[in-house]
């Protein structure tokens, strides 16, 4: 059993003395652990930081066996988020919500695609957390609990879409809504994938996408907390959301 791609690092946790076991999220064999011997050591540490790009073969004995990767470094991301705390609480939800979200070895090609333009926006455009917004978007609809705001529930309109139910993921017009309107969640134009770049909305449209994060997804999956890391980031951007 083995097989070689390249993937990105999720995570990585000292095995034993010396070896490592990571979490690498790949196109063809979804999220997938391996042992990295050495992992732990002065020369490998500083390649296995999270979302690193490498060149990942991975070995076993059976399929079903954790098996044994070795790794070449292709890309590292760390240098470009380290002096930028907004975008290392990004990289870090990152990680953090796919570990969370998708089940060990299933493959979430366009979902991967997606992921790459958003780790490699860190850090190197000031426009990432709009990319993130849709990131989270993609990723609630890979996993079946797609949003749908194409047009009002309520009236069918496309105009003045400014709410989103919280029952029903569809979007809700600044008419459709009535009274009802304290009881719905923002949906901003960044959430829409349209206006003009301003991140002014993000903290209100990641409210909303963590909304169905948590109360969609999370309870198929054990209905555990979503992880800390989102939070910081939604802390960090609703701290200075528009610099």
């Amino acid at each position: 059993m083995d097989w070689r791609s390249q993937g990105v690092l999720l995570s990585a946790r000292r095995h034993g003395e010396n070896a490592a076991i990571i979490d690498v999220f790949t196109s063809e064999f979804g999220r997938h652990a391996g042992v990295v011997r050495g992992g732990a050591g002065r020369k490998m540490a500083p390649i296995l930081q999270p979302g690193a790009q490498l060149d990942v073969a991975w070995r076993a004995r059976l399929e079903g066996h954790l098996g044994a990767f070795t790794v070449e470094p292709i890309k590292s991301r760390a240098a470009a988020v380290m002096g930028d705390r907004k975008a290392l609480a990004g990289l870090n939800a990152l990680c953090g919500l796919l570990q969370f979200a998708l089940a060990e070895r299933d493959p979430h090609p366009d979902l991967y695609e997606r992921t790459l333009l958003v780790f490699d926006l860190l850090g190197e455009s000031e426009a990432w957390p709009l990319a993130y917004v849709q990131w989270e978007l993609a990723l609630l609809e890979e996993l079946g609990f797609g949003l749908d705001l194409s047009s009002c529930a309520v009236t069918g309109s496309m105009q003045e879409l400014i709410y989103v139910s919280p029952r029903t993921g569809r979007a809700v017009s600044r008419q459709g809504a009535g009274e009802w309107a304290s009881r719905l969640l923002s949906l901003p134009n960044c959430l829409r994938g349209v206006g003009d770049g301003s991140l002014e909305g993000v903290p209100d449209a990641l409210a909303t996408t963590g909304h169905f994060l948590s109360t969609r997804m999370a309870p198929q999956l054990g209905n555990k907390p979503l992880p800390l890391a989102r939070d910081r980031l939604v802390e960090a951007l609703r701290a200075s959301p528009t610099s």
